[in-house]
């Protein structure tokens, strides 16, 4: 009895996590719009509602009451497949974000957020190869292995923090106010290049570089697919901001440092020009990989 009201209340709660963010991930949206309008010396979205603030509701829309006639999708059951793994993955987060707070983990709980993010090359890898596109293709095989490489970085940084704080349980990092950031500030620094290749935002979009692949995995889909594709992008930029808050700061900053960390999203994008590939390879294993490693021996 009480193990099916602790699984409710778990779907329940991560329900009810997933239509705040998503409300959240809308105005981030417009957030974004009007900031890069700004950084750019323009106006962003300021007809739909008053300032806009409708406006992405209107886009979601348009998007959603699209419709691609059959015969002419250029789409195979394994993209269906890779996005409806991304919008698991997806649930996944919101999942984690409310039992983080309902108390209800374990002791490993940001080990699991690693467990989780490993699987998003796979989804990407089907997006991309199911659209019998070859710029699809191309961009979902280079954004799969950019994942192993910043992910191989990734498993570092936990594991130098988990050491240096001596736990990994999120839920317990929610309460405590560490400010691990000044202990470790070269993870910190590497954890903000790692979350940009994560959530596929420049300078590091190298699954969606419009310069280069006409526009990467999305090429060939529209309405519902691209909604989800969008959405989901976005949600888990939140979750890696709000995370990246818990675990280098802590405590009662969480709130504050996660709108900071938005931001930082919307200012690397608006700011900073695209780096190339094989740069950006060289980079992860030749010097953050050795530093890491290296860092053990400090560490212990």
């Amino acid at each position: 009895m009480l193990f099916g009201l602790g699984c409710l209340y778990m779907v329940v709660s991560s329900f009810v996590s997933f239509a705040l963010i998503m409300t959240l991930v809308a105005f981030f949206i417009l957030a974004e719009r009007k900031v890069l309008g700004y950084i750019q010396i323009r106006k962003g979205p300021n007809k739909v509602g008053v300032a806009g603030l409708l406006q992405s509701f209107a886009d979601l829309l348009k998007l959603t009451v699209k419709y691609k006639i059959p015969m002419f999708l250029v789409r195979s059951w394994l993209a269906w497949g890779g996005v409806l793994l991304l919008v698991f993955i997806s649930g996944v987060y919101c999942a984690y974000f409310s039992m983080c707070y309902a108390g209800i983990f374990s002791g490993n709980s940001l080990l699991w957020l690693l467990v989780v993010g490993s699987l998003t090359g796979y989804s990407l890898l089907g997006i991309g190869w199911g659209s019998y596109n070859k710029y699809g293709l191309l961009s979902g095989t280079r954004s799969c292995f950019g994942s192993v490489s910043f992910e191989a970085s990734f498993m570092c940084v936990v594991v130098l923090c988990g050491l240096a704080i001596g736990v990994y349980d999120v839920g317990w990092l929610v309460k405590e106010p560490w400010c691990l950031f000044l202990v470790l500030p070269t993870c910190y620094m590497v954890w903000l290049v790692g979350i940009l290749c994560e959530c596929n935002r420049t300078p590091f979009d190298y699954a969606e570089a419009e310069s280069e692949l006409v526009s990467g995995l999305n090429t060939e889909y529209c309405g519902v697919p691209f909604t989800c594709l969008f959405a989901c992008e976005y949600l888990i930029i939140f979750i890696f901001s709000w995370v990246t808050s818990v675990f280098f700061f802590g405590g009662l900053l969480v709130i504050p440092l996660t709108m900071f960390h938005l931001f930082f999203f919307i200012w690397a994008r608006g700011t900073l020009p695209r780096v190339r590939y094989d740069f950006f390879v060289n980079f992860f294993w030749k010097w953050v990989l050795l530093v890491l490693l290296f860092s053990f021996f400090l560490v212990a």
